[in-house]
């Protein structure tokens, strides 16, 4: 069912654009996307590093054009909103159904800018760290999987960050969600949104997201509402 209504919404939705370096990425298989992907990602924040230090901003033209293009980011989108979709599912009146849909479209563009701030963020972080892969994962006949990864640094313990990859319709696999020490971002931004998209409905969310994502890039730390 998600499926079917995320090819509904999607309609309209932007068009992403991506880098030179995509047409390498293998989608066809999860556990080479990552590590190809990763790879690219702070190889391009390397070589960066002289216009980053000028303006983090830049990190965000970097999101966009290594990491962007293999985030599935209208199925997490809808997956935040959760219950929400299904009540757009319920409705009958045709112009209150094309308004709400209308609504959850803007709610995936939003989100997509809120997560090119966040992992910008993050970004501004990076001081040469290790990224050690797991094992591969077995993938065929299966809809999502899980590609374990590692983070390294010289005097830190080591973070766990696993990402959880899915496979589309036309056999590609995109990352939806990321798990670092164990907790899901996702459904910690689901939690967080819960109470608000209840009470003040899904506009107003946007709105909210919308106004985070953009504040200028930097940090926002672990125990920050950003």
């Amino acid at each position: 069912m998600l499926k079917k209504f995320l090819a509904i919404v999607a309609i309209g939705a932007i068009t992403l654009t991506q880098s030179v370096s995509a047409a390498e990425v293998k989608l066809n298989d999860p556990n080479k996307m990552v590590r190809q992907v990763s790879e690219y990602t702070f190889d391009r924040i390397k070589k960066d590093q002289p216009l980053i230090s000028k303006d983090k901003e830049h990190l965000r033209v970097i999101v966009e054009e290594e990491l962007m293009p293999y985030i599935d980011y209208k199925y997490a989108a809808l997956r935040v909103l959760g219950s929400e979709v299904s009540k757009v599912r319920a409705i009958t009146d045709e112009a209150e159904k094309a308004k709400a849909i209308k609504e959850i479209q803007r709610f995936i563009s939003v989100f997509r800018e809120y997560l090119v701030a966040t992992y910008a963020g993050v970004f501004t972080q990076y001081t040469d760290q290790h990224v050690e892969f797991g094992a591969e994962q077995p993938f065929k006949g299966k809809d999502v999987v899980v590609v374990k990864t590692k983070i390294t640094e010289d005097g830190k313990p080591d973070i766990k960050i696993d990402f959880k990859v899915r496979e589309d319709r036309s056999g590609e696999w995109r990352a939806y969600d990321m798990i670092a020490e164990g907790i899901s971002l996702l459904d910690a931004k689901q939690s967080e949104l819960q109470g608000i998209l209840r009470q003040q409905g899904i506009d107003n969310v946007s709105n909210l997201l919308e106004q985070k994502s953009q504040l200028p890039v930097q940090f926002r730390g672990n125990n920050s509402n950003d």
